[in-house]
């Protein structure tokens, strides 16, 4: 018997996926428990209506991770720090000040888990960072650390 399953199960396979399930083991298992439904037309239908639902949710976010990383091409990001004689900073810029300055100065909010820095900043000058915006897109930001 088909059934599509409505959640992981181990050993068996993962949710929206179709099997073929011994009679028995569906009936008896998977039904009662709500853990799949019978692949008859109607929830096919469903099935693909929420994949497509799925697709078409990836592509819009796909499409504003790229006008994101639009944006940050032309932009200079400037962060005034503290700093020693010899253009060492007391700390550091992480970052968690990145996201915040970049937000601060040009309204586009970013999460600071997407930045990707090797390491801490802790040195003056400009540095070219790049940010994950989504599956297969990556933005490049340079920031400008200045006294």
């Amino acid at each position: 018997m088909k059934v599509i399953l409505l959640d992981n199960i181990k050993g068996v396979g993962k949710k929206d996926e179709i099997i073929n399930a011994s009679d028995g083991y569906a009936r008896n298992f998977l039904f009662p428990k709500k853990l799949a439904v019978e692949a008859n037309a109607e929830n096919m239908s469903k099935l693909k209506n929420k994949q497509d639902s799925v697709q078409h949710k990836k592509n819009v976010e796909k499409e504003n991770a790229e006008q994101i990383a639009e944006k940050l091409k032309g932009i200079t990001l400037n962060i005034k720090v503290k700093a020693g004689e010899n253009g060492r900073i007391f700390g550091g810029v992480t970052s968690k000040e990145i996201s915040e300055n970049l937000k601060e100065q040009y309204k586009i909010d970013i999460d600071k888990k997407k930045i990707v820095l090797n390491e801490t900043i802790k040195n003056l000058g400009v540095f070219n960072i790049s940010i994950k915006l989504f599956e297969g897109v990556v933005g490049n930001l340079k920031v400008n650390v200045t006294n």
